[in-house]
């Protein structure tokens, strides 16, 4: 498996203000200039994935943090002053349990049979249920349903950097998971899962279930 690295960016109140950090695009901007940009122009517009995926954590007043996925080292602060960057490898033995209790930011869509656009899964009763299908169809993992909670829903609107207007459903899901394909489940893992992953979403956060041999 290619090593994979967690890290989490640490950045206090001046840092967030020097760094303009107002909106989604701003903090995507920030944690992807940790990282070497391995990709041509015509592979940003491919479906080559950045091997960067990355969850808000948010903070207060006076700090801000963000938890980070990749498949290479970040450096260790941003524009060589700003925040602290803490890294570790991922042991294999991480990801070889079967069940994890999980969280993940997701951006709800699905395309739409007549037009072929994209739409907005709304409702957390409808977004639980595509979430649970997903996981089952593509992510290599199913949802134990009674633990399944869809704690939040909010529509970030920001700017990219050519200027077009951008919005995004984000939904804040927690749960426990089982894995039904490892090599899905690892893809998953690496590269995140569902649309928005630029902009902070799809980032499992997972914490192994070990059952207890002796309860």
């Amino acid at each position: 498996m290619t090593e994979l690295f967690a890290s989490a960016l640490h950045l206090d109140r001046a840092a967030v203000k020097a760094l303009k950090m107002t909106d989604a695009y701003s903090l995507h901007r920030v944690v992807y200039s940790l990282f070497s940009d391995e990709r041509t122009e015509t592979e940003k517009h491919s479906h080559i994935q950045s091997g960067i995926v990355y969850a808000d954590q948010g903070g207060d007043f006076y700090s801000r943090k963000v938890l980070i996925v990749s498949n290479r080292e970040p450096t260790t602060q941003v524009e060589g002053q700003y925040g602290k960057v803490v890294s570790r490898p991922i042991a294999d033995a991480f990801l070889a349990h079967s069940r994890y209790r999980f969280k993940v930011q997701v951006n709800p869509v699905r395309k739409d049979k007549q037009s072929g656009k994209r739409v907005a899964v709304k409702g957390r009763a409808e977004i639980a249920q595509w979430f649970i299908q997903r996981a089952a169809n593509s992510w290599g993992f199913e949802v134990d349903s009674q633990t399944l909670q869809v704690d939040a829903i909010e529509v970030l609107q920001f700017q990219d950097k050519v200027g077009r207007q951008v919005t995004l459903g984000k939904a804040h899901i927690q749960g426990q998971l089982t894995v039904t394909n490892l090599q899905q489940f690892h893809n998953s893992f690496k590269n995140g899962i569902g649309k928005g992953r630029a902009f902070g979403c799809g980032l499992l956060q997972i914490v192994p279930i070990i059952d207890n041999p002796f309860a």
